[in-house]
């Protein structure tokens, strides 16, 4: 009697009915999105891609432009907890739209608080840098196409880049990764897989034996083919020409050319930046990294070259890949057919 009571009393004085549970934010509208762009006017842009398929080195050298800013890792639209998490629980829903609130036009203001608080972030560092356009790189391999459609939600104004990287180095690099810097996330069987391969890695390099579980695999391969399809169509969709998309390995053989062809695609000009992209290059921090906390694994394995999976897929390996993800390969050029 006394709930029923309390919400009788707070409908007739607020006018609203208490609700629970998660709510779906809105989009923001053109007219907010107008006026926030008066107060934080810097081109925004977002980088997305699976994990290992060189968010990082794009980021990095994107930045080397005097006019752009990049940074890393805030996961806005990628890895939950999202931004959008922030104000998804219904009772900030009531204080943002309730009607006696004469600041909200009537309107709920949830996507303009989100994007006033991510714009900030992005534009303070920017500004400290002395930098005009900005964005943040964070792979979107937990959210795939859920991520695209949650950036355009409070971005719709936003570019968004995606590279690409050969899946079967993807799901390489990303073992080796766990094996080195995620043991946490490995299950007994990965566990031993990681030591047997620290004692004698030439077995694993010739192919004889697997560094994948026979379900790791597949659900990495599944993993990355699906994140490909839905991110690369929802880019298409969503954001139409201020979308871009390229591939890992064709900025590794031509890293001037492509960040020449981003960079425009950011509105900037390219400038001279060709021996500054050349000394970036040549430096690997992550792979530095690697080999200070785990040098027994990283040794046996050069990071981010281009066709290590032939080294450490079995053959069984590559049928599994063929049957989960094969046809992707042959959409994106890293195969012309499934006989390999």
């Amino acid at each position: 009697m006394s709930s029923r009571f309390s919400r009788a009393w707070r409908l007739l004085f607020t006018g609203q009915v208490e609700t629970s549970g998660q709510r779906e934010i809105p989009p923001i509208n053109a007219e907010d999105l107008a006026e926030i762009q008066q107060f934080f006017p810097m081109p925004k842009f977002f980088i997305f891609g699976h994990a290992r398929s060189g968010t990082t080195l794009l980021a990095r050298l994107i930045r080397l432009h005097p006019d752009v800013h990049c940074n890393w890792q805030a996961h806005f639209f990628t890895r939950p907890p999202l931004l959008s998490g922030l104000l998804a629980d219904q009772k900030f829903e009531d204080w943002l739209s309730r009607p006696s609130n004469r600041w909200n036009r009537g309107r709920d203001l949830t996507p303009v608080a989100l994007r006033a608080m991510s714009d900030y972030i992005l534009e303070r560092d920017a500004v400290r840098e002395g930098k005009t356009v900005v964005g943040d790189k964070s792979p979107n391999a937990l959210l795939g196409g859920q991520a695209v459609r949650e950036a355009h939600r409070i971005y719709p104004d936003a570019a968004l880049i995606y590279i690409v990287r050969d899946g079967r180095d993807t799901l390489v690099s990303h073992r080796f990764q766990n094996f080195i810097d995620g043991v946490q996330f490995l299950t007994r069987a990965d566990l031993k897989l990681r030591d047997a391969f620290a004692r004698d890695p030439e077995a694993f390099l010739s192919g004889k034996k697997s560094v994948f579980t026979f379900q790791a695999l597949k659900h990495m391969a599944k993993s990355w083919a699906q994140n490909l399809i839905e991110t690369d169509l929802l880019g298409h969709q969503l954001y139409g020409d201020r979308y871009f998309s390229l591939r890992y390995e064709d900025l590794l053989a031509r890293p001037y050319d492509m960040l020449s062809k981003v960079w425009a695609f950011l509105g900037v000009n390219p400038d001279t930046l060709e021996p500054r992209v050349e000394q970036e290059m040549a430096q690997n921090p992550d792979a530095d990294w690697q080999n200070q906390k785990a040098p027994d694994l990283a040794a046996a394995l050069e990071k981010g070259k281009r066709g290590s999976w032939k080294q450490l897929f079995t053959e069984t390996d590559k049928r599994q890949f063929k049957a989960v993800a094969g046809d992707v390969l042959i959409s994106w050029g890293y195969e012309q057919n499934l006989d390999w």
